[in-house]
């Protein structure tokens, strides 16, 4: 007791020095109490011990909630570098007051000079790498500063990714995302991570920001992916958040061209009914062919199967019967889903009967609306409404079967899990934010990856309106129908692209807001026509089967044309020396999206998984110093002439540009195909095979002297064909033009010996 005066005057003395820092935690006490109520939750993926005494944090800016919440729930006493517009409200200074805020704006030197001082000292500062909140609910433009303050005072940087905020009052999503009182709120802070520029990126302010926009992007799909969760579970948390507008309005988010919209609602209930059907009449696991077009009721046969743990195989109906006879027998299917509108349409009895005498059972979904009862239907009323998820978890399970197609030989089953095609649904949106503002116009076939993934799956897991059209060739129709809908995305292939772009009116795409173009590069011509005549920027994107199927891809925020863009979130890769090739390598690639394995036609239902996990794309590649990828050839798109190895590729583009200007009778551009084939004492010879007429080996020959080319790149037979053979997809079909050549210069042969 002796002694208490003085406990209580040192206790005093030490409360009054200490009183900001007393009252700081005092109200972060208490915010982090009231946050917690709401079901705040902040994750930290690091020992807080082993924080860095300095650091940058730079997160993500998707609400005016933002430094309210870091302020509550991040570590030790950060400095909070806000920007104008966000401490001009009085609500935030009022709950920030004890907080050690600077005004900072990431675009003033001196600004960016104070706060690498502070860090110096030893201190973290809190930057919202974005500057200002987001309006699409995704990562908008960044600013260099947080890698400059980071670069300059050697500071690692700790990423941060809010989520959640962006639902509620305090942000500026209205009308793009869907609004409700209290949506749940996450709060990640990432792993500190070195960051050093290179010294070529130095004096290139774009790629200083670009290496932020790179660390966020890649926290945005670590979050945001859940390498457990299956597809139709996917499909229900989309719907929980985006099924309902207000109290009784449910927005339509699936068209197609029977202009019937539908909800997410209709949707999960008539694939409940159908999953339920085909539960009753199939085994756990069992695979199951569509043999369906660009519908809605292929939509929900594809969940209604994966809902109930079946797996939808996706023939490719453009191969004709014997290749679709194949794929059922390598995929040991039993049972083929089809419509009877859609095989009368295509003219396809022939291929019906062919399935039934191989004794495969073909099932038509007309038939099935006599053998599905009112109780059915109610059934699956009941189970949508109280969120029931027969198979929730899906990881590495079996989620879709597709093909290879064929241009490197015979085509291979591809099995993808319920991980792979979530996982690169998930990489995609990291780099492009889509939401209920936007309309997917999808033309691609979903027994193509692109098309499936993409260009189905993709807007359908992600809050987007989908518009289902069954043939990309109806160049018109399409057109038309993208103007009609006010469509602001649209997936395709260049060839594709080129005929839209040819017979569109100037303001039919007007409505776009970006387009992707896969499956073969696209043209610097096609992208001109587009930019020039109908104002749209043509993005490329590159991607496999075996992946999901994107690999990499520009955006809006990184682009640069002749290139494929950048690889996508958490892809690793390797270059592999191809002998012959000086410059670049093959382009090996590793990651949650890759593929389960194949199904080797000689080997029916056995699953050949990738050696290590990684898949050997066959594309010669470089890397420049900040990323972008671009394709140099083939591997298989080689001759050896000689020794020497030549570019098919490259002599592709030598002739079109030396006939760059003539069209056909229609108006088009003429079609072009170059194939190696065996030569006796040169090893192999390049044949050239178009239906451009004028087209000589004297004219090319001109072109290549007057270019000071190599005399390698003159092919050395040129056969002109009406018509060239091409995948689905509008690609040229190599394999079968390889074929038709060998076919015509043996008979040939034989002609002349006889």
């Amino acid at each position: 007791m002796l002694y208490l005066p003085q406990i209580l005057g040192v206790v005093f003395f030490y409360c009054f020095n200490n009183r900001r820092l007393i009252l700081r935690d005092f109200v972060r006490f208490c915010l982090r109490g009231f946050f917690r109520c709401l079901k705040v939750k902040c994750k930290i993926n690091f020992d807080e011990a082993s924080l860095p005494q300095k650091a940058v944090y730079v997160s993500n800016h998707v609400s005016f909630l933002d430094p309210i919440l870091l302020f509550a729930f991040l570590p030790g006493d950060p400095v909070f570098a806000l920007n104008g517009h966000l401490y001009r409200r009085k609500w935030i200074r009022f709950f920030m007051k004890t907080a050690d805020v600077v005004l900072f704006n990431p675009i003033e030197p001196m600004d960016i000079k104070d706060l690498i001082a502070k860090v110096d000292s030893g201190r973290k500062v809190v930057i919202f790498a974005e500057g200002r909140v987001t309006e699409n609910g995704g990562l908008m433009k960044i600013y260099e500063a947080p890698g400059l303050v980071a670069d300059k005072s050697k500071a690692p940087i700790v990423p941060i990714w809010i989520d959640g905020p962006q639902y509620g009052y305090f942000s500026k999503t209205k009308g793009k995302l869907p609004h409700r009182p209290l949506p749940k709120m996450r709060i990640t802070i990432g792993k500190p991570r070195n960051f050093k520029l290179k010294d070529e990126l130095r004096r290139q302010r774009d790629h200083i920001s670009n290496e932020v926009y790179m660390i966020l992007r890649e926290m945005s799909f670590e979050v945001n992916y859940n390498p457990n969760i299956s597809i139709f579970a996917q499909l229900m948390k989309t719907a929980k958040v985006h099924s309902k507008k207000g109290l009784f309005k449910r927005p339509k988010f699936v068209e197609d061209a029977q202009r019937v919209p539908q909800s997410y609602k209709d949707i999960i209930i008539k694939s409940y009914v159908l999953g339920k059907y085909f539960k009753r009449r199939t085994i756990p696991g069992e695979n199951v062919a569509l043999l369906m077009p660009n519908a809605i009721a292929t939509v929900c046969a594809f969940f209604g199967l994966s809902a109930y743990d079946r797996v939808p195989v996706m023939l490719n109906f453009s191969v004709g019967a014997q290749n679709m006879l194949s794929m059922c027998k390598t995929a040991e299917v039993k049972k083929i889903i089809t419509s009877t509108t859609f095989i009368k349409t295509a003219k396809m009895e022939s291929v019906i009967e062919a399935f039934k005498a191989n004794g495969l059972e073909v099932i038509f979904l007309e038939s099935l609306r006599k053998e599905i009862g009112l109780w059915e239907k109610i059934n699956a009323f009941l189970r949508y409404k109280i969120k029931r998820v027969p198979h929730r978890e899906g990881g590495s399970k079996k989620a879709a079967i597709l093909f290879t197609s064929g241009s490197e030989g015979a085509p291979k089953a591809v099995v993808l899990s319920h991980a792979n095609i979530i996982s690169n649904i998930k990489q995609m949106s990291a780099i492009e934010t889509i939401n209920i503002t936007d309309t997917v116009f999808n033309v691609l076939p979903m027994f193509h990856s692109f098309g499936l993934t993409v260009g189905t799956l993709f807007p359908l897991l992600e809050g987007a309106k989908l518009f289902l059209y069954p043939s990309p060739l109806h160049y018109r129709v399409v057109a038309e129908l993208v103007y009609e809908t006010g469509a602001t995305i649209m997936f395709g292939t260049d060839t594709f692209f080129r005929g839209y772009g040819r017979i569109a009116h100037p303001f039919d795409f007007h409505s776009l807001r970006f387009m992707f173009g896969g499956a073969e590069a696209v043209k610097a011509d096609t992208r001109e026509m587009w930019m020039e005549r109908l104002g749209v920027r043509v993005l490329e994107a590159y991607g496999a089967t075996e992946c999901s199927p994107v690999v990499t891809a520009n955006n809006n925020i990184f682009n640069r044309f002749g290139s494929i863009g950048k690889l996508l979130p958490a892809i690793q890769y390797k270059i592999e020396k191809v002998d012959g090739i000086e410059k670049g390598g093959e382009l090996c690639i590793k990651g949650p999206n890759i593929m389960l394995g194949y199904i080797m036609p000689d080997n029916p239902g056995k699953l050949v998984p990738l050696k290590d996990g990684w898949y050997h794309t066959g594309d010669v590649v470089e890397i420049d110093e900040i990323g972008f990828v671009f394709i140099k050839d083939r591997i298989k798109r080689f001759a050896k002439i000689g020794g020497e190895m030549v570019s098919l590729n490259a002599v592709d583009n030598m002739v079109r540009k030396a006939y760059d200007g003539m069209f056909d009778k229609d108006g088009g551009n003429f079609s072009y195909g170059v194939v190696a084939i065996p030569h006796e004492s040169k090893g192999e010879q390049i044949v050239l095979v178009t239906n451009n007429k004028a087209c000589t080996q004297d004219g090319i020959h001109a072109y290549i002297k007057s270019n000071a080319m190599s005399e390698l790149y003159l092919p050395r037979i040129i056969l002109h064909k009406d018509k060239l053979p091409v995948f689905a997809t509008g690609k040229l079909d190599n394999v079968t033009l390889k074929k038709e050549v060998l076919e015509e210069l043996s008979m040939a042969a034989a002609l002349k010996a006889a």
